[in-house]
């Protein structure tokens, strides 16, 4: 009996996906609930299970191809093992319960816990890598048999001068994280010879990526404002209780957290840098989710905080971390993509020191925060070096108007120069 396999239920924002891998080809046995095919969107990869034990019979939808929202991908002969030709017999397997496609996460959490025995499980964007440097994943350390791809060139590098330093994927991860992976360059050939190039489809997020910063500037008067904050106090008081947080609660304590609270306490104070436009009104939300932008191996992501208000320092904190994991795995979901009243963007962790950022529509204002440098300042009469950082922030002048934007810096300043102020609300 053949069995077709269609593409899940897409939520409403998608009308489409990208055959991104397959990871069974025609003849091959399929377990119940193993992972079959990966699907591109513009904000996630989704994973679709086998639905049925049998053999792949035939795939339709070819990697690259589009495809719709219950379109059929592949057919499947149920209970026929070994009656196609090629067929290779695998071991019988526990069955498991047909689980609807998730956006891609940690192999293992979301397919029943960790696998045991002598094959390790590997995350789709591992598993492409091992295929492609032709690696053995038995070979690859691995966290409770679960193989990601961090694991993979964790390994590569300890053994580097093996693995092939020109291969895309390992070559992006290495020079610049969050890039798009670039083109090898040519070897061996001298200036008059041979110039190659490389014509690669744009991923789909790179795409949605382009699509909305042209957005943001042809659908909105774009003016940036800028400032610089000292962060002598924060850095005392990170010093003075990083020890004790950290053992607490189980995760460092960074400077996010401060501009966070800050962010939200004057937002707070001028309610418009919360607002979006919807037409001829002006939508004004109560309520505070921040998104944070996070490199990943794919590009760009903004997960969103929400209800930052409610959230203490710990909580930032573990919600940051967290998100940095998941867009560095694969497994954002739509919901923490989804949504957001103001961003946060940090290009000093890639050592900027000045940079006017984007708004993330339909959204008016972005904070943009960057390197700190220790630079001579003038204090009380005094010529001090302090770690100075610049601020910048970008806003739609068609609501916002300077002098707002401008007290909601120079709120951000004395509130991270002042910390005190963020618990006394002062």
């Amino acid at each position: 009996m053949s069995l077709e396999v269609r593409v899940p239920a897409l939520p409403e924002s998608v009308t489409d996906a990208r055959v991104l891998t397959w990871s069974k080809g025609p003849g091959e046995v399929v377990r119940e609930g193993e992972p079959l095919v990966e699907l591109e969107t513009d904000k996630v990869i989704l994973e679709v299970p086998s639905p049925r034990a049998g053999v792949l019979r035939e795939i339709l939808a070819e990697e690259g191809a589009r495809v719709q929202a219950d379109e059929v991908l592949a057919l499947i002969d149920e209970g026929a093992v070994s009656a196609l030709p090629g067929a290779t017999p695998t071991p019988p397997a526990a069955s498991q319960p047909t689980k609807s496609p998730t956006p891609l996460a940690e192999e293992g959490l979301g397919e029943g816990g960790p696998q045991t025995g002598a094959s390790p499980h590997l995350t789709p964007s591992a598993r492409q890598l091992v295929r492609e440097l032709h690696l053995d994943p038995s070979q690859i350390p691995s966290r409770d048999g679960r193989i990601q791809k961090a694991d993979v060139l964790a390994y590569l590098d300890a053994r580097e001068g093996q693995v092939p330093e020109r291969h895309p994927d390992l070559a992006a991860t290495r020079s610049a994280p969050g890039a798009d992976p670039q083109p090898p360059e040519s070897t061996g050939e001298t200036a008059t010879g041979p110039r190659p190039e490389r014509r690669v489809p744009m991923t789909r997020l790179r795409a949605r990526i382009a699509e909305r910063l042209l957005q943001a500037q042809q659908n909105a008067a774009l003016l940036t404002t800028f400032n610089e904050v000292d962060l002598s106090a924060v850095n005392a008081l990170r010093a003075r209780y990083k020890e004790t947080f950290e053992q607490r609660h189980g995760v460092r304590l960074g400077l996010m957290a401060f501009f966070v609270k800050a962010v939200v306490e004057a937002l707070q104070r001028f309610p418009v840098l919360n607002a979006a436009i919807d037409g001829e009104d002006i939508l004004y939300h109560g309520y505070y989710d921040i998104g944070i932008a996070v490199s990943s191996p794919r590009g760009l992501v903004v997960p969103i905080l929400r209800n930052a208000d409610r959230l203490g320092m710990a909580e930032i904190e573990q919600g940051i971390a967290e998100f940095a994991r998941k867009a560095k795995d694969g497994s954002l979901s739509y919901e923490e993509l989804t949504g957001g009243t103001f961003s946060i963007t940090n290009g000093g962790v890639f050592g900027s020191l000045l940079s006017t950022p984007i708004l993330n529509p339909p959204q008016s204002a972005i904070l943009g925060l960057h390197r700190i440098q220790e630079r001579p300042i003038v204090k009380d009469g005094q010529i001090l070096v302090a770690p100075m950082m610049y601020l910048a922030l970008t806003y739609d002048h068609r609501l916002i108007d300077g002098r707002e934007a401008v007290q909601f810096l120079v709120a951000i300043k004395e509130l991270v120069e002042d910390p005190v102020r963020l618990l006394l609300r002062v």
